[in-house]
């Protein structure tokens, strides 16, 4: 196959966008798990008679539930935002070819 002085292999490769946005938004997926599970721990400590320690945070054991349900919540979506912003940082960057039109390889 003969090149021609016109092709330019850059325009096979998609650009890149700034991976800025994804990167920020792994470090706030992480935060919201980071404090899903500090929320929790006070839920638990409030359920284990420990709530004194805690202040006028909560002071029946439904303010507890409650705060232990969206801890876990928070650190189960933190935990998911967080892998989809990394797997999508890792997805490789590939050719912008049909697979028909590479090599055949026997």
């Amino acid at each position: 196959m003969k090149l021609s002085d016109d092709f330019d292999a850059r325009r096979l490769r998609p650009r890149q966008p700034g991976s800025w946005r994804l990167r920020i938004g792994a470090m706030f997926g992480a935060l919201f798990a980071a404090f899903g599970i500090l929320l929790s721990m006070a839920g638990i400590a409030s359920l284990a008679g420990r709530g004194p320690t805690l202040g006028a945070l909560n002071d029946s054991t439904g303010e507890a539930i409650v705060m232990l349900a969206f801890g876990l919540l928070l650190l189960w979506a933190g935990i998911a935002f967080w892998r989809r912003c990394r797997r999508r940082l890792r997805r490789p960057g590939g050719l912008g070819l049909s697979p028909h039109l590479l090599k055949k390889r026997n």
